[in-house]
């Protein structure tokens, strides 16, 4: 049997599995949601596996499933290492720093005219800056080590959330802002009790894309200069030494690391919006 007929078989048996899981008797169970798109995952992994194996790939030009996963294993020190220096130092305190001060500054533009006509257009204009064009001049700046890595992660979502903050703040209808001056609210009063829990669901919509900004950017910045630690260094040196089951496994920690990291917003963003539409089931 052919390389091809294989992979065409394994796909089918998937395919059809995972549409009885879906369409089945038992669609309304809980782990089915879980169970499909896994299964998918794995009908992937393993045509991925026949097609290198069968035709014969060199593992410098694409390694198997089989050998990321045992270069993983035996090199879970050093990933972790990468990991503690790009994601918890580097992307996950410019992300912190990038999104408390969109959110400020975000306060601050609605309530000067002066800003919102004068810094939502600069934003719009630093926000299509390319990373490749400012992150050798943060490394510059700031130095090889982390600090230079969140900087260029503060830059990359610091815009986001303050266009998705500003527009949640004016998400309110006048007759819930006269209503508020009604009962006599302060600007601050209002802000607190009204426009704030008003724009939760756009201003965690800005946390989630800056997810995903904040661990690009940090890998990007190690490109441009970095200790001998970090994931985006690994994928550099290992990319040029021909390890390419090495920067798959650094492939693979970026994945799980911003797929956690979004799903941890999302649990949150459940538990503060729950009344909103989107939440409901």
């Amino acid at each position: 049997m052919s390389v091809l007929l294989v992979a065409l078989l394994i796909w089918a048996v998937g395919w059809t599995v995972n549409g009885w899981l879906a369409n089945g008797p038992l669609a309304q169970k809980s782990w089915v949601g879980v169970a499909v798109p896994l299964l998918f995952g794995l009908t992937v992994l393993a045509i991925w596996q026949v097609v290198v194996v069968g035709y014969g790939v060199s593992g410098v030009i694409l390694p198997t499933p089989v050998a990321i996963a045992e270069r993983f294993g035996q090199s879970l020190p050093i990933l972790w290492v990468d990991f503690s220096q790009t994601v918890l130092k580097g992307a996950l305190r410019g992300y912190v720093i990038g999104c408390l001060a969109g959110v400020a500054v975000a306060i601050l533009v609605d309530r000067s005219t002066f800003l919102r006509r004068g810094l939502l257009p600069v934003s719009s204009f630093m926000a299509a800056l390319p990373i490749v064009g400012t992150a050798p001049i943060l490394v510059m700046w700031f130095g090889f080590d982390w600090q230079s890595k969140a900087a260029v992660v503060v830059l990359m979502v610091f815009f986001p959330m303050l266009v998705n903050t500003v527009a949640g703040l004016s998400d309110t209808s006048q007759m819930q802002r006269d209503l508020m001056r009604t009962y006599g609210a302060s600007y601050w009063q209002t802000l607190v009790k009204l426009r704030l829990p008003a724009a939760m669901p756009f201003i965690f919509n800005g946390l989630k894309i800056a997810t995903t900004l904040a661990l690009i950017g940090a890998l990007v910045a190690e490109f441009f200069g970095s200790p001998t630690v970090g994931m985006g260094f690994r994928i550099s040196t290992a990319g040029g030494q021909g390890a390419t089951d090495m920067v798959w496994a650094e492939i693979v920690v970026a994945a799980i690391a911003g797929t956690a990291f979004y799903g941890i917003v999302t649990l949150i963003e459940r538990g503060v919006t729950f009344w909103h539409p989107s939440q409901r089931r």
